[in-house]
Parts: structure tokens; sequence; C-alpha cells
């Protein structure tokens, strides 16, 4: 038999693979790469609301022991340290126009009783404006209704 009879094809080449559907691997890197970016937002958030608590807490001690500063002073520098944890901790938009009796209500929304709106807490927003100046008990009643405002905090969920 001569080559040239015999009834032969020519090779085939195969189909040229689709992009469509992707493979296995594809479909693997589509789902895992949102997750780990929404979990590591998520640990940044939680670490940098725990170290602002922290370094809060810290704050608050020496503050407390802080014997120096008259007690107008060691209001002022309260109220903007719980302003910096509130920023810090909560969405920006929430806390930081917040003034007033608006801002008293914004940290009562973690602590029971109200105790910014109707009780100690006032003097943050009135204890410039008052003609008595703010007494030794006062003083250390505010500081440990911030020492539990930060407590509540940490306990709040992130």
């Amino acid at each position: 038999m001569q080559p040239t009879e015999l009834l032969l094809k020519d090779i085939h080449e195969p189909v040229a693979i689709g992009w469509w559907p992707p493979a296995i691997g594809w479909w693997l890197l589509a789902i895992t790469v949102p997750i780990l970016i929404i979990f590591f937002v998520w640990v940044y958030k939680r670490l940098m609301r725990r170290t602002a608590i922290k370094t809060a807490t810290k704050i608050l001690s020496e503050l407390k022991q802080d014997k120096t500063r008259n007690n107008l002073e060691m209001v002022a520098e309260l109220s903007m340290l719980l302003r910096r944890v509130a920023i810090s901790v909560s969405p920006r938009v929430k806390s930081a126009g917040l003034t007033g009796t608006q801002w008293l209500s914004f940290l009562d929304s973690t602590v029971k009783d109200s105790p910014f709106s109707s009780g100690i807490g006032q003097l943050l927003i009135e204890a410039p404006y008052r003609k008595m100046p703010v007494t030794e008990p006062e003083r250390s009643q505010l500081i440990s209704l911030c020492e539990n405002w930060l407590k509540a905090q940490v306990q709040k969920k992130s």
C-alpha cells in the first residue's frame, strides 16, 4: 500500500479552552480574598479600640494621681480624654461634632441611669461657666464616672 492510498485524516488540534467557567482555584480565591480583607479590617478596628481604651485608662489613672492641677483643669482634661476615646471607638461622624447635652447623651448611651446628663457628668459642660469652683468630692465623683464609662466601652461589642 502506498502512503497516498491510505485514508488518513489530518491531526486535529484541541478546542481552545474558554475563560468561563473559571477553575476551582479562581473561585476559592474570589471567596477567600474578600473574607480575609473583612477579617483583617475587623481585627484592626478591634486592636485600635483596645489600644485607645487601654491608653485612656492609663492617662486617667495619671490624672487621678496628679494633685498639681486645679479642678477646672482636671475637668477639661477629662472632657478631652473622653472625646478622644469616643472618636476612637465609635464612628467619627457620630461623636466628633457633638456638644452640650447631645455630647452628654452620647456618653450616657453606654452607661446606666444617665449620669452624664442628669448627674455629676454635667460638670463636663458646666464647669467653665460655674461661679463656684469644682470641689474635691465632685472631682473624685467625675473621675470615677469616667472610669465607669471606660469600663463600659471595654464591655461594649466592637
